[in-house]
C-alpha cells in the first residue's frame, strides 16, 4: 500500500511485467532522489543514537 501511495505522489516509478512469475521493479524519478537531502541527516540522527534506540521495543 505505501508504495502504491509512494507512485501516486511520484516518490518511486513502478514498472510491472506481466509475466509469469510476475515481476516488478521499483526506481526512483529525481522527485524522488530528492529525499535524499531530508534522509541524510535523518539516518545521520540514527547512527549516532542506535544504542539507545535498539533496546526500544516496538
Amino acid at each position: 500500500m505505501q508504495l502504491r501511495e509512494m507512485e501516486t505522489a511520484g516518490l518511486v516509478h513502478r514498472v510491472m511485467y506481466r509475466q509469469v512469475p510476475p515481476k516488478v521493479e521499483y526506481s526512483l524519478p529525481d522527485f524522488g532522489k530528492s529525499l535524499n537531502t531530508a534522509m541524510t541527516p535523518l539516518g545521520a540522527w540514527g547512527e549516532e543514537h542506535l544504542d539507545r534506540i535498539e533496546h526500544i521495543k516496538w
